[in-house]
């Protein structure tokens, strides 16, 4: 298995979403080619990981039949897996076990509930906080504490994760995942927090929507999704200085700069 940090920087995950609605890049790398050469792309620009989804888990994203979304991953992760570290991103038991067949050493997951199907395959496993489904997730977001509810979830099941004898585990409190734009942004602000639960902590803000919101023209119009660079990688920066040690990310090469200009990850 590729090595779970390096010495240089915190890792930087490339996202490739083998799908026709994701918020952001939706229908660009549906065609099973131009994924696989998307992803040959993030690895020339410093990729650690290349996490490839078939299902969009945007707000109303509408649910993928198993077999449809196995036949959108599986011939990607084979393809480059030999070539580069494979992440699955998938709520289903049945598409992480044929992706980690398939070449797949991570199971990025945002139900927080695959750890059993991780611990039986062998492979690393990512907890990320979601607040409702897709469906339903940002209609009325409420917390008493949303630092303090998210961290006490994501410790019991990497906690769980790690009594079933999973090795690898990192925590993601899924911004944007059930979640207001002031909710976000407290999460980003009490990293601190996430890093004292005791395991690895990926960050995923990249083009999301507060972003946009807090990027507004002086009219009040939301920044456009290919306007939120800026807000991505500063997002990102401020995170893995806190102690992340991995972020998700659509723009690789300027992700991997920001990466080594952070420099090594915060001792654990």
């Amino acid at each position: 298995m590729i090595p779970v940090t390096t010495e240089k920087r915190p890792l930087v995950m490339g996202i490739l979403n083998v799908t026709p609605d994701s918020f952001s890049d939706g229908g660009e790398w549906f065609d099973r080619g131009q994924a696989i050469t998307k992803g040959h792309e993030m690895i020339a620009e410093g990729a650690d990981i290349v996490d490839v989804g078939g299902e969009s888990t945007r707000p109303r994203a509408t649910p993928v039949p198993t077999d449809e979304e196995l036949r959108r991953v599986i011939p990607v992760i084979e393809a480059l897996s030999p070539h580069v570290r494979v992440s699955i991103d998938t709520t289903k038991e049945a598409v992480a076990r044929a992706s980690v067949e398939a070449g797949a050493t991570l199971i990025n997951d945002v139900s927080a509930s695959l750890w059993p199907a991780a611990a039986d395959c062998g492979v690393g496993w990512v907890a990320m906080h979601r607040q409702g489904t897709p469906a339903d997730m940002q209609d009325h977001p409420h917390y008493d504490d949303v630092v303090a509810e998210v961290t006490a979830f994501l410790a019991e099941r990497a906690e769980a994760a790690t009594d079933a004898g999973i090795s690898e585990v990192w925590i993601d409190p899924g911004i944007g995942f059930g979640k207001t734009g002031r909710h976000n942004l407290e999460l980003l602000a009490a990293m601190d927090d996430l890093v004292a639960v005791g395991y690895q902590v990926l960050m995923g803000t990249s083009r999301k929507s507060f972003l946009g919101v807090l990027a507004a023209s002086a009219d009040g119009t939301p920044a456009p999704v290919d306007q939120r660079l800026p807000g991505s990688l500063a997002t990102a920066t401020w995170a893995m200085a806190k102690g992340a040690g991995m972020v998700r990310v659509h723009d690789v090469a300027a992700s991997v700069q920001a990466a080594t200009l952070v420099g090594p990850p915060v001792p654990r």
